[in-house]
């Protein structure tokens, strides 16, 4: 099981622009949890994202040398990339390839078609750098916009993506609107029809559904699981300002629930909760 902290989408959200020092702080703490993945910041225009403006900065404060957890950084298209894949301490360079074409205009100020080529570019690029290109299909369960969505529509997406190499796919509930039943049926066909892709799952969820949605993911066979700290975050996008991230400390008591326990340090996941309260309260 390999789970995913996504401070990155808990933060860039804030109104408030949270120091770089209580940035690392919290970030080093988290890198003692043992989580297999952190994404830690995005390489994005600092006017669309100003909380992730000090991302470069951030990254030569980490230590890393106590830590197998592997750092992936997100980016809005490939300059963003190639600024990514410069530095040897990120291993996952991620990319939101939106189902909707309304959401892939307003997130990344593009179209599908030219986020698609775009992602050609990236994947090049992590091939030639030993990196590895993570592609989230954000609306991967509906969207707000009435563009049109099916399951059909995502494995169309997944097969594009395959043929350009890409090995990591994971389909996020963008605005919470996703039920177990979705989840598990669609992650059940994805996993069977695509083997080779390591299928990840990014979603959103209410005060209460993320155990159900964890445990859809589960059983249809998703071993990769993204999360964050108290449920902060969320697309502001999505209609209900309670729709936030799958709080980790849920992810977490429901694998145990289900005997899917992994191995994390609890002490070092306390002292990162109880300093989450200062950076986002």
């Amino acid at each position: 099981m390999k789970l995913t902290e996504c401070p990155r989408d808990a933060m860039q959200g804030l109104a408030h622009f949270v120091p770089t020092e209580q940035k690392i702080c919290y970030l080093n703490a988290l890198l003692q949890v043992g989580f297999d993945t952190l994404d830690f910041g995005s390489f994005v225009s600092p006017k669309a994202i100003p909380q992730m403006r000090d991302t470069a900065e951030v990254l030569a404060g980490l230590n890393l040398t106590n830590t197998k957890t592997k750092l992936l950084a997100i980016v809005a298209n490939t300059r963003g990339a190639e600024q990514a894949v410069g530095y040897p301490s990120i291993q996952y360079v991620g990319f939101p390839l939106s189902v909707s074409e309304t959401f892939q205009q307003r997130n990344t100020n593009k179209s599908i078609a030219q986020a698609f080529a775009e992602v050609r570019e990236m994947q090049n690029l992590c091939a030639e750098t030993g990196k590895e290109l993570v592609v989230y299909l954000s609306m991967g369960f509906g969207n707000p916009y009435s563009d049109a969505y099916s399951p059909e529509l995502v494995e169309q997406f997944a097969e594009r993506l395959t043929t350009l190499g890409v090995r990591i796919i994971a389909p996020s509930d963008t605005v919470g609107s996703s039920t177990p039943e979705a989840i598990e049926s669609l992650f059940r066909h994805l996993i069977q029809t695509f083997p080779q892709v390591e299928f990840g799952a990014h979603l959103h969820a209410r005060p209460g559904e993320a155990p159900d949605k964890v445990r859809a993911a589960l059983q249809a066979g998703v071993r990769r699981l993204d999360g964050a700290i108290r449920g902060f975050g969320g697309c502001p996008m999505a209609a209900d300002a309670l729709t936030g991230n799958l709080p980790t400390e849920a992810i977490i008591q429901t694998l145990a629930d289900e005997n899917m326990a992994i191995n994390l340090n609890q002490d070092a996941f306390q002292k990162a909760m109880a300093l989450s309260a200062g950076v986002f309260l």
